[in-house]
């Protein structure tokens, strides 16, 4: 199987769209309704990625899925405070 290839982070921010979309839904329905995809994208990109080497797509989105809600809330608040 061929690997797939993006040649800038926002081609590969609009491939796992739907998969930020699908924790969004999660976050709200669990009372986290401020947080938005670009929040889970942004918290991934600046805490749990920027140490890691050559992430497949599935680690990507296993990651998006599979993040804990606390702590993407507490990034979250941490950047608002910094507005």
């Amino acid at each position: 199987m061929d690997e797939l290839r993006f040649t800038n982070i926002e081609e590969l921010y609009h491939r796992v769209l739907p998969a930020l979309s699908t924790k969004k839904r999660e976050l709200h329905a669990h009372h986290y309704s401020y947080i938005t995809e670009e929040d889970i994208w942004n918290y991934l990109k600046d805490q749990k990625w920027p140490n890691k080497n050559n992430l497949t797509l599935y680690d990507i989105v296993d990651d998006i899925l599979h993040t804990d809600n606390d702590l993407i809330d507490e990034y979250v608040h941490k950047t608002l405070r910094k507005i």
